[in-house]
């Protein structure tokens, strides 16, 4: 139990790093150079970077002193409402974002194909949260906010909270940059969270079998020495002969389905088998339970 808990902190944290990186990136090289606020507390320090850059000689605040400007009192107040346990890995996230923000140079990757730029920037922010979320964490920010919210405000659900507080964030960006970059960072929001949800399933995306033979002792058999996989008998009965059979239930990863094929074929090419995908999988063998 040790070393696979240890094995799960590890991929945590790989996780957090190049996720973190990839929103960075997004900012950096899509979003602050185009003028396009796509929500959260990164999108709010781009809309003030311009509007301080108006009166500032320097440019504006930087978008990463703006993200600690407001992350410090969330997280604070995080810790008295909601734990420190809850805000461990969210904590790294935040530090680790803001930190990428910083050190990675800005690089108006799209010049002004805002098209390009609402593809790939929602693309990269997308995976880069998909991998967040995988973590069981976020980067803080309007998240944070609205769970803080939710907390002293039961009956407001965290995502209508959020909804909110982003929406609030992309119309204050109609006022700053113009409809016109507005309109093209909803189109990078809604990649995003498709590419995000592709990450999270694909993340946990498995195949599942239903084997039905009478040769089924033989393939459990091979199934359990050779692949390493448990199965499940179910009791069954044919209503066109009415025989009792024996049904195999197993569930594998996408590229186990091809041997579990191979194994069934070997001992019974008459069988009959299901195959269907299953979305998520969580228990030994897949994703563990978190502890």
């Amino acid at each position: 139990m040790e070393k696979i808990l240890k094995k799960t902190q590890t991929r945590d944290f790989l996780f957090l790093i190049v996720g973190t990186i990839l929103i960075a990136l997004s900012v950096n090289w899509v979003y602050d150079p185009m003028g396009m606020v796509t929500g959260g507390v990164t999108g709010l320090a781009i809309a003030l970077k311009y509007l301080t850059g108006l009166v500032l000689p320097s440019g504006g605040i930087p978008v990463w002193i703006t993200n600690i400007i407001f992350n410090v009192p969330l997280f604070i107040a995080a810790f008295f409402i909601l734990g420190k346990k809850f805000i461990g890995k969210t904590l790294f996230a935040t530090i680790s974002l803001t930190t990428f923000i910083a050190i990675l140079p800005s690089v108006p990757l799209f010049a002004e194909d805002y098209l390009l730029a609402a593809v790939f920037g929602g693309v990269f922010s997308g995976a880069g949260m998909g991998l967040v979320l995988a973590t069981m964490s976020t980067t803080g920010g309007t998240d944070l906010l609205s769970m803080l919210i939710h907390e002293k405000k039961k009956h407001l659900s965290v995502p209508t909270v959020l909804m909110v507080v982003d929406a609030a964030v992309v119309i204050l960006g109609i006022f700053v940059f113009g409809i016109n970059a507005a309109l093209y960072a909803i189109i990078a929001v809604y990649i995003s969270a498709k590419t995000s949800d592709s990450i999270l399933e694909g993340l946990k995306f498995a195949k599942m079998a239903y084997i039905i033979s009478d040769h089924h002792e033989e393939i459990a058999a091979e199934i359990l020495n050779d692949m390493d996989r448990g199965l499940t008998g179910i009791n069954v009965t044919g209503m066109y002969s009415n025989a009792e059979k024996k049904m195999l239930f197993c569930v594998v990863s996408k590229k186990e389905m091809v041997e579990l094929i191979d194994i069934v074929n070997k001992k019974d090419s008459k069988a009959f088998v299901i195959v269907s995908d299953v979305r998520e999988v969580v228990g030994e063998g897949f994703i563990e339970f978190k502890q």
